[in-house]
């Protein structure tokens, strides 16, 4: 839920101003003392350890915490690190993150040292006393995954039941009034149904929906033939734009969002500029602003071990640990070439992402996947959708 992987369709389509937008669209500077004086958002995985078994973890979740997980007072030096290095924000993630004892506590540190928290989870726990309990502490998101409706969404989590209670603490959370919305990653189990999720996030007056493609990281990389074929990208972009679309001519203002593939972004521009060119112009100012896949700038991950990563799909690429160095002094080090070639990498693409026309708005999109199905990390994404023609200069 990084705001630098985040292309929000809503936006596009309304043109107004929305919760993310001021980290969104202004740049960002690559440490403490960059342009703007603020570090990245960080992704903690803050627990291995999960009750679910989702076929596209990119964690690779275990049943049990790893005994190895950074402790509490390990927790809070981290945070007092963040804090120094002024990063915004703090999403506690896992695993399960509900499942490590200390979260709340966590949680209200991060609040107290100015970083606003926000919690990744399955939901299956957030009962109505959780929900009070997160709201309470200052949790300023909760993001819930549920991808595909009761008997799809359990074949991917492994869980009978889990649609279920993820819906329950969904409802729990709208209940007290915690700001919370729906997480789901996009594979050929379960795309025929997004319009489904459509009509149930106005159902539950949920207000936000984040739609992730698919990374091929962790179990996510045993699912390479699971991603949907360009053509169907293609539809099912035009499906999220048009419900979107949809949603604001009645009146209902949601937060739709697509995350981790910046094709996405010229699409739609492509789109708006033949069907409402002069909104269009005002989308491509915000583009560039917020400028295509920021891992490893805006974007940045620690594991349970303390391990830095340039973002949490690409944990086979340690950048140093907390225990050892200050996280701020591990992101400004550009000795390590992964988060060099990050920080400036159009010289480094390769393929077709090398030469694309779009790469202002995109950056190359998604190192992971280009990584696990060539084995070289500055390959062209294979998940782009775009034609040649769509992306050759013009």
């Amino acid at each position: 839920m990084g705001v630098k992987v985040l292309l929000s369709i809503s936006k596009m389509v309304s043109g107004k101003n929305e919760s993310g937008d001021h980290l969104r669209y202004q740049r960002r500077g690559t440490s403490a003392s960059g342009s703007d004086g603020i570090g990245p958002v960080v992704v903690w995985n803050s627990t291995r350890a999960c009750n679910l078994k989702c076929k596209h973890c990119y964690a690779s979740a275990t049943a049990e915490p790893d005994p190895e997980e950074l402790t509490t007072a390990e927790a809070r030096r981290l945070i007092d690190d963040l804090a120094e290095f002024r990063v915004p924000v703090l999403l506690f993630s896992g695993g399960e993150p509900l499942l490590r004892p200390d979260v709340y506590e966590l949680a209200a540190y991060a609040r107290e040292r100015g970083l606003r928290p926000v919690v990744s989870t399955n939901g299956t726990f957030i009962t109505r006393e959780t929900a009070w309990k997160l709201k309470e502490t200052g949790v300023g998101y909760v993001g819930v995954s549920i991808d595909g409706i009761r008997e799809t969404n359990d074949r991917i989590r492994g869980f009978d039941g889990a649609f279920e209670a993820a819906l329950e603490g969904i409802r729990h959370c709208v209940a007290v009034g915690q700001r919370v919305g729906l997480r789901f990653t996009i594979t050929r189990y379960n795309y025929r149904e997004i319009d489904t999720i459509f009509d149930l996030i106005e159902a539950e007056e949920v207000n936000r929906v984040c739609f992730y493609h698919l990374v091929y990281s962790g179990r996510g990389s045993r699912l390479v033939e699971q991603d949907l074929a360009p053509e169907e990208k293609r539809a099912v972009l035009d499906l999220i734009y048009d419900r979107t679309a949809d949603l604001f001519r009645r009146g209902l203002e949601k937060e739709i969002l697509t995350v981790d593939n910046h094709a996405d972004a010229a699409y739609i521009y492509l789109r708006l500029k033949r069907e409402q060119p002069e909104r269009a112009a005002r989308v491509w100012e915000w583009l560039k602003t917020s400028g295509g896949n920021r891992s490893g700038i805006a974007i940045g991950a620690v594991d349970w071990y303390g391990n830095v990563h340039p973002d949490q799909f690409t944990m086979n690429h340690d950048l140093g640990n907390v225990r050892e160095r200050k996280f701020g002094d591990i992101w400004t080090d550009t000795q390590n070439p992964i988060l060099a070639g990050l920080k400036n990498r159009r010289p480094l693409l390769r393929g077709r992402c090398a030469a694309c026309r779009w790469l202002e708005i995109c950056n190359g999109n998604f190192r992971p996947r280009a990584e696990a199905v060539s084995g070289d990390f500055w390959a062209a994404d294979p998940a782009c959708y775009l034609t040649e023609a769509e992306i050759q200069p013009g």
